[in-house]
């Protein structure tokens, strides 16, 4: 059976892992079949999509809206090899599944207006299906309506042409969208539970999300959420396309 690739950007150790643990953990693939690269580390060696069954991106620090300049050359690189891989995935409409950051990637490549319009503080949020979310085969078995969470300075203010709305929420009327048949992005992340969402609390304290000073009292709000469906559509994409 072909593995999956999940694609990187976060550059702090503990929260690579704990999200590379995350997909495998709600995915249900065994780390055979998920194989990991960071793109932070360096440059994206040559990749053969018929060795895949699909292709993850992780969330990250990146804003895909942010002025060129004040953009590091890491980020410069990261976005200049993503969009030639998603010239390839989108051209042969090949699985694909962004979560977060995938928005702002697939969003941008297919011609989306990303910028920070629906831009949301961490937390957990009641995200509602489509009529087409809820007809998706990735989202199967999925509640109409149910929690998860979020946290991002930016969003899709404008859908992709081509693209298929299949879920919003209140602040955020783009929360996950389809382009073609096989290819997915959520501005959510269906890979956070309580813990996963606490850890990246600590490490991002200092990124701009929320006050330094205020990172006790927004974990004591996280830690009641009842966060239970998300993951489940990586299942689902694993099962369909694996």
């Amino acid at each position: 059976m072909r593995p999956f690739l999940l694609l990187s950007s976060r550059a702090e150790d503990v929260a690579a892992d704990g999200e590379y643990a995350a997909f495998l953990r709600f995915s249900g693939l065994p780390t055979e079949r998920l194989q990991r690269i960071r793109m932070d580390a360096g440059p994206l060696p040559p990749i053969d999509l018929d060795h895949y069954a699909g292709v993850f991106v992780g969330g990250g620090p990146f804003n895909s809206s942010d002025e060129a300049g004040s953009k590091s050359a890491v980020q410069h690189r990261v976005e200049r090899e993503l969009s030639a891989l998603l010239d390839e995935v989108v051209a042969r409409d090949f699985p694909f599944f962004g979560a977060c950051y995938g928005v702002g990637t697939l969003g941008v490549h297919q011609g989306g207006v990303i910028d920070r319009t629906y831009a949301e503080p961490i937390s957990a949020v009641r995200i509602r299906l489509t009529d087409a979310g809820r007809a998706d085969p990735v989202l199967a078995g999925m509640a109409p309506e149910f929690d998860a969470f979020v946290g991002h300075k930016e969003a899709c203010s404008v859908l992709p042409r081509n693209a298929v709305l299949l879920a919003g929420s209140a602040a955020c009327p783009v929360q996950m969208f389809r382009v073609k048949e096989n290819l997915y992005a959520t501005q959510f992340h269906p890979e956070l539970d309580v813990e996963g969402i606490v850890t990246r609390v600590h490490v991002y304290q200092h990124a701009g999300y929320f006050p330094p000073a205020e990172r006790d009292d927004l974990i004591a709000r996280l830690r009641p959420a009842l966060v239970t469906e998300p993951g489940r559509m990586l299942a689902n994409f694993v099962a369909r396309y694996g």
